[in-house]
């Protein structure tokens, strides 16, 4: 070994020699640092890199229980991690990424596309679309799939619809240029690089279109491909040359840094130096450039796992995962690297990466593999498949044998149909469609589509249908996400995998340096500048994903084919002659229902497959969405981590929302989300493994059928009602068909709860004995989730039963305690002090120890439990523990919960300063742990006395008789904003439980009850949380005037509009006419955005977006494409805004609670604002809890927002709704008289007029020159009356935000509400919450109601008043008063999570 490395060392002295004559003259370390190993370089006083030394952020280190800190890692240091793909292991945190960051809310992120507009549509040329944006989607699809000579033509035809000097003209030059290299490179073909060089003197330079830094840096890259070496050094000078003649040498370099290896980039040096400045050799180091050797090496992860008996039910979702785990038991050589030094320690991760990578590839073969081996069990057995009923994967195996002969012959056709001179529809569709079949190999198009097809449908109910239009775009994602994941795995292949790694490695530290060159003197980015990220940040690449009519075209062909190739054998019986006969049917039906009067598109099953799938229940995709078998990838950027193929967004979004995709890149090329990609990076490489023991219980208890803990009954014994006689009336029979119907709903929901608990119990299964990790994102508020959808910790009760910690800790001096305390509380004893829950525990010990040895035989103690698994798995690891020669010794790998009390009210009390409600919510110390919704519940029944002693008839009645469960539900919703109505639904509900013998009369009716009590509620809540409800309400006002604004680029395109001056556009053909310009870019486009505490940016996705119709193969569906153009949807802006701001608080506390656990040394898991770690580590934790949150709400929250409102929002004007006779509305209304405009804001003129007049008086007011101020004073406006006579007060109170899009799941606990942001009207309205009315129209008076506390604790509204429309400047009421709770007295508060 030591002669081997002393003849590496040797060559890389010799390689060195050969190279640094070249390397004296290129001084450009940040693009070669191969050539610097070993170098000591000194850079003069004048260096670049001290002028341009970047100023640390100023960070407020978090009081906590560390006092050691590390300084700060400088992530700009090229290549300083180690370049194998160990880099995906543990990174090391330095502890002051646990502080609440700097932040100036003077100088947010703002990005600018209120001007943005839908892309036109043009005329239908050569069967290449009208959409500009899937003409540009189809030019990269048939790019990567070779398709050069279409892809030609679409860049011709993109010559012929941009202006020469438009940036998307020669972006699309570009890629085409780099695919032609790319296959010149591939296949050595010199004629290619002939026509590359073609392109670039006759399509470009001749056509006079100017190319840029990326055009010559693809030119001299190919030059290298040069097969006469002679040639190379004339074709790279004459390049330079150009770019250097046309100020592009920087823009080169730059984009040579990541296409070029540093062997290319040190002869580049030597036949094309150029001068640059030098750095600072600090910003040096070194990387081994020797590729590492690959081998084949046997690698067993599989151990002995333990017989288990299997259930009755025959999924085969886990069963492809099963054999291709096993799979790679013994029999697949893993490639490894030699590198490293070849002991166990090291090699196990590399051969585990390597597992992951075989597993993420493994997707769909496994499924083919295993449906192929049971169709020939069957033959074996001698079942006919013509006659006989297969099993569901030797179906489905069928299936995909007729289906892939039918996507060959669609490839076929399409590649007929692009060679057509005269084509119809159909051809017209395949010319469009057709390209982004070719990603995929023709298998695996068909298994994708069978399998996603069959989950699809599955998991909205086989017996339901589902939406065609919403298969088909589902279907077109799926695609899509396997065709990326299949390009990435082309580029990644295992024998190339390490040194692939490492010229990420390398071009990415390349472009971090490079960025430190490219000063901004502000923050504010342009939607156009948007675009030129990827070019220095290689970590933020563009959007890729396939626009909606892509999607729906692409997966309506593939249904299309599966409808013709699927079919199932149908069993009729006559009732008659009982004769049996076969049929083979459809097994899919594409029909239609209505809904709301509209006609709707469905896929249904056939009966007889719906029989058969509720005895073989069918799973969806697996491998790319299952836990990770080691550390995840740790984020980086955008999309940059998690899976090591596929590739997932950092920040979750709905439908393809560009504005969080837009400000999310931004925020993460600046850096602002460093520290929110630590956290969750915390959170990914937390180690899991499954509780065997409670495995094994739970396996034999669901072999049982029976119905145990969280698991329905196998078969259910449902009693139908007896159907009524003929000669009742039809109401008897309407009730009859209502009650069938919900017993088979009922029915439906079981079997579809055991189909999922079935696929999570085989998925624990191929996990035993294995280590394995949750990735993990963010939604757009930045709360957690790991991306496995089907067994994580935040699952229900049987999920967590079976998950504990990969490592275990000793129990130490207080593990004993707090796991006692742990089992009362999912026991449910939750409310007591923590030595009456520890207590409970050793009461119940004897229960406790038959609960873990005779768990489904015994007393059965704990299934009484709320979460019964919770506490089976609790009561196991104790009595180990209790058995054990020392308790305190004992390795503990049981999690163990803190909870907050009503997290969102402690937030709110804590931004309030409300004494009487942080009491209520345990922020201030006690003996006891405060229950809030006791205390509600004592404040209602108070109230309710009271009134009875007054004689009220409805509190007599209901005296005594209020229960803390009858309060809770709508005390736990009101954070998140529900409306009156909602709440009195809610409370309505628990009311008919306690009291089924109300009278209904006119005095004593459950509606009446009900309102009653809600009201009582709201009077308590808003009474012990003053602070909290005017925060509320400060929150809604500012939202209302936000999404009621115009921009100062749309105010200035108005003044440009209204002088006749023509939009500039980078288009030489004038588009389809859509709406009008003053339509589309006049409406309201500001969303509420904010930054958190971690500097995260939070856009509110709510916008309405236009329907388009669609015509495929399958039919014609109307889908919506997201786009930076949609108008916002103020309703839903208002409604989301409180408990959306609340939800980004919350997150950002458990990011700062996880990296300080991580500096300690603390495992950490969080399920919102539940956190997890061992037993022996309770009490740290829940200083780190306590000390996060002192240092969060320590600042001025509230009043930051305001200030970031106030420098976002500048220069904004919003439409204010004023009273109509109040003093300003008679002057304005007076004025408008005067001087013509009856029509007021509702003639599009005469908003028009006023808003410019407005804008107008501002400038003048504002300009140095006294004659402009005078003008500006002299002049009259509505805003200047209502400036003069009027002030905040005066403004019409907000319209009524009725919550809609944070209350679907408000019926049982919050976590599930918490889930999805989007809203869900006809979940809202089910569970009784009030939508709110849409927002009128402009017009010169409108009708409204008022709001504040007593319109949110009365159902009634009051008579509205008369309103006028004016334009304002956009300013921001003033901030709530602060109330006189110490949030320093959290310290010592015990029972703040408990």
């Amino acid at each position: 070994m030591l002669a081997r490395v002393s003849r590496r060392q040797k060559l890389k002295h010799n390689a060195l020699a050969r190279v640094w004559p070249a390397f004296e003259r290129l001084q450009l370390p940040w693009l070669c640092p191969v050539l610097y190993k070993q170098v000591s370089y000194r850079p003069g006083p004048r260096s670049i890199a001290r002028k341009l030394d970047v100023t640390q952020s100023k960070r407020r280190n978090l009081a906590s229980a560390a006092s050691h800190y590390e300084p700060l890692h400088d992530e700009s240091v090229p290549f300083d991690d180690h370049p194998l793909p160990m880099q995906y292991g543990s990174p090391k945190y330095h502890s002051d990424l646990s502080a609440v960051p700097y932040f100036d809310p003077q100088s947010p992120l703002v990005i600018k596309t209120s001007l943005a507009t839908a892309p036109p549509r043009f005329r239908d040329v050569d069967s290449l679309g009208s959409d500009i944006n899937d003409i540009q989607q189809i030019l990269s699809a048939c790019l990567h799939v070779g398709r050069l000579e279409r892809g030609a033509a679409i860049v011709r035809r993109f010559s012929r619809l941009y202006r020469k000097d438009a940036a998307q003209l020669i972006n699309a030059h570009n890629l085409y240029l780099d695919a032609l290299i790319s296959e010149a490179t591939r296949t050595k073909d010199q004629e290619l690089l002939k026509q590359a060089q073609t392109w670039f003197e006759v399509d470009i330079r001749t056509k006079g279109i100017e190319p840029n830094g990326t055009t010559y840096a693809l030119m001299i890259r190919a030059a290298f491909q040069e097969a006469k070496t002679s040639k190379v050094e004339r074709t790279v000078r004459r390049y330079i040359s150009l770019a250097e003649n046309a100020n592009l040498k920087y823009e080169t370099v730059v984009n040579l840094s990541t296409m070029l290896d540093d062997q290319r980039i040190g002869w580049l040096s030597r036949i094309a130096p150029m001068t640059f400045s030098r750095v600072d050799d600090s910003e040096l180091s070194t990387v081994d450039e020797d590729s590492p050797d690959h081998g084949n090496t046997d690698f067993n992860l599989e151990g002995s796992l333990p017989p288990i008996k299997h259930t009755n039910q025959k999924g085969f979702g886990l069963s492809a995962l099963t054999k291709s785990l096993s799979s790679l038991a013994s029999t697949t050589p893993i490639p490894s690297p030699q590198g490293l030094d070849g002991n166990k320690e090291q090699d196990d991760p590399a051969q585990l990466m390597m597992l992951q990578h075989t597993l993420e590839d493994n997707t769909y073969t496994s499924a083919l593999e295993r449906w192929r081996l049971e169709s020939i069990n069957k033959k074996d057995v001698g079942v006919n498949h013509e006659l006989g009923a297969p099993g569901i994967g030797a179906l489905l195996w069928q299936w995909h044998e007729k289906l892939v002969p039918l996507i060959r012959e669609e490839i076929r056709k399409a590649d007929e149909a692009e060679n057509k001179a005269k084509r119809g529809a159909a051809d017209h569709d395949r010319c469009i469609h057709g390209p982004f079949l070719r990603y995929l190999k023709p298998e695996t198009l068909s298994a994708v589509t069978i399998l996603t097809c069959m989950s699809s449908i599955s998991q909205k109910g086989v017996d339901q249908g589902h939406r065609t239009s919403h298969l088909v775009t589902n279907l077109g994602k799926m695609v899509q996400d396997e065709s990326y994941a299949e390009l990435e795995k082309k580029k990644n292949n295992r024998q190339g995998l390490w040194q692939n790694v490492l010229n990420t490695n390398r071009q990415a530290k390349r472009a971090k340096l490079l960025t430190r060159y490219q000063s901004q003197s502000h923050r504010q980015i342009s939607s156009s500048q948007i675009s030129s990220i990827p070019k220095i940040q290689i970590d933020v690449p563009k959007d890729r994903s396939w626009s909606e009519s892509i999607r729906a075209k692409v997966g309506a062909v593939l249904i299309t084919q599966l409808v013709q190739a699927a079919k199932v054998n149908a069993v009729h019986t006559d009732p008659q002659t009982g004769m049996v006969s076969r049929e083979s049917q459809p097994a899919f039906w594409n029909t239609f229902q209505y809904d709301s009067g509209k006609r709707i598109g469905m896929i249904r099953m056939n009966s007889a497959m719906i029989e058969k799938l509720t005895k073989e229940p069918v799973s969806g995709v697996l491998s790319k969405h299952l836990p990770m078998v080691v550390e995840p990838k740790p984020w980086k950027g955008y999309r940059d981590g998690g899976y090591l193929h596929h590739k997932v967004q950092f920040v979750r979004t709905v439908s393809g929302d560009v504005h969080i995709k837009t400000y999310a890149d931004a925020a993460s090329h600046n850096g602002d989300l460093d520290q929110m990609y630590a956290g969750i990076n915390v959170l990914s490489r937390t180690p899991w493994k499954i509780n065997q023991d409670v495995f094994n219980i739970m396996v034999d208890a669901w072999n049982s059928g029976e119905e145990i803990a969280n698991f329905p009954p196998e078969s259910p014994n449902f009693e139908l009602p007896p159907e009524p006689e003929a000669s009742v009336g039809s109401r008897q029979h309407f009730l009859w068909d209502a009650s069938i119907k919900e017993v088979e709903n009922k029915r439906a929901g079981f079997h579809s709860t055991r189909c999922f608990q079935n696929f999570q119990l085989e998925i624990a299964r191929a996990y035993l004995g294995k280590t394995f990790y949750f990735p993990h994102n963010v939604d757009f508020r930045g709360r957690a989730y790991p991306i496995p959808p089907y067994l994580n910790h935040m699952g229900a009760d049987n999920c967590r039963g079976l998950l504990v910690f990969g490592k275990g800790k000793e129990l130490g001096d207080s593990g004993l305690r707090w796991l006692q305390i742990h089992l009362a509380n999912v026991y449910g004893y939750d409310k007591a002090s923590f030595e009456d829950r520890r207590m409970f525990t050793i009461n119940h010990l004897a229960n406790v120890y038959d609960s873990a040895t005779n768990p489904l035989k015994g007393r059965r103690w704990w299934l009484n439990a709320e979460d019964p698994w919770q506490c089976l798995a609790a009561c196991i690891e104790l009595t180990k523990a209790l058995d054990s020669s020392d308790p305190r010794r004992f390795v503990s790998s049981l999690p163990v919960h803190q909870d907050g009390t009503c997290n969102g009210l402690q937030h709110y009390a804590a931004l309030g300063g409300d004494s009487i409600g942080a009491k209520q919510v345990n922020l201030e110390p006690g003996d006891h742990p405060s229950d809030i919704y006791t205390a509600i519940c004592e404040a209602v029944k108070s109230e309710i006395v009271d009134d009875a002693t007054e004689g009220l008839e409805m509190a007599k009645f209901l005296k005594g008789k209020l229960t803390r469960k009858v309060v809770k539900q709508t005390v736990m919703t009101n954070v998140y904003g529900v409306t009156f109505y909602g709440a009195r639904q809610q409370v309505q509900r628990q009311l008919e439980e306690i009291l089924p013998n109300l009278p209904g009369t006119p005095e004593l009716n459950i509606h009446g009850a009900s309102v009653y009590v809600a009201r009582k509620i709201f009077k308590a809540l808003s009474t012990m949380f003053n602070g909290a409800h005017h925060i509320q309400h400060w929150l809604g006002e500012c939202g209302s005037r936000i999404c009621d604004a115009l921009t100062p680029e749309q105010i200035e395109w108005v003044e440009s509009y209204v002088e006749g001056k023509v939009d500039e556009t980078p288009y030489s053909v004038p588009g389809n006419k859509g709406k009008s310009p003053i339509d589309e870019k006049m409406c309201f486009k500001s969303s509420v955005i904010w930054t958190t505490p971690l500097k995260m940016p939070v856009v509110q996705p709510y916008r309405t977006t236009v329907s388009r119709l669609v015509t495929t193969s399958l039919s014609n569906i109307v889908i919506s494409q997201p786009a930076l153009s949609d108008p916002v949807s103020k309703r839903k802006q208002l409604a989301a805004f409180p408990p959306n701001f609340i939800h980004s608080l919350d997150a950002a506390h458990m990011i700062l609670s996880a990296l300080k656990c991580d500096q300690l040394g603390l495992t950490f898991a969080s399920v919102h604002d539940s956190f997890w770690t061992h037993a022996g580590d309770i009490d740290t934790l829940n200083t780190i809890l306590r000390d996060s949150f002192i240092r969060m709400h320590s600042e001025n929250v509230v009043g930051r927002l305001a200030a970031e409102f106030s420098a976002r929002y500048k220069g904004y004007m919003y439409l204010a709704s004023v009273e109509a006779n109040s003093a300003a509305g008679k002057k304005i209304r007076a004025l408008r008289r005067q001087t013509g405009k009856s029509g007021g804001i509702k003639s599009k003129g005469g908003w028009l007029k006023e808003l410019l007049a407005e804008r107008r008086r501002l400038r003048l007011l504002a300009s140095a020159n006294e004659k402009d101020q005078a003008e500006g004073n002299s002049m009259i406006t509505p805003s200047r009356i209502f400036s003069e006579l009027a002030d905040e007060r005066e403004l019409s109170a907000l319209e009524d935000c009725e919550k809609t899009d944070e209350e679907e799941a408000s019926q049982s606990t919050l976590e599930e509400f918490e889930a999805d942001a989007q809203p869900d009207v006809k979940t809202a309205r089910t569970l009784g919450f009030r939508l709110a009315e849409p927002e009128l129209e402009d017009a010169m008076v409108e009708n409204e109601g008022p709001l504040g506390a007593d319109a949110k604790s009365v159902p009634e509204r009051k008579k509205p008043s008369a309103k006028i429309k004016v334009w304002l400047p956009l300013t921001f009421p003033p901030v709530p008063e602060k109330g006189d709770f110490d949030i320093s007295r959290l310290q010592n508060s015990k029972y703040f999570f408990s």
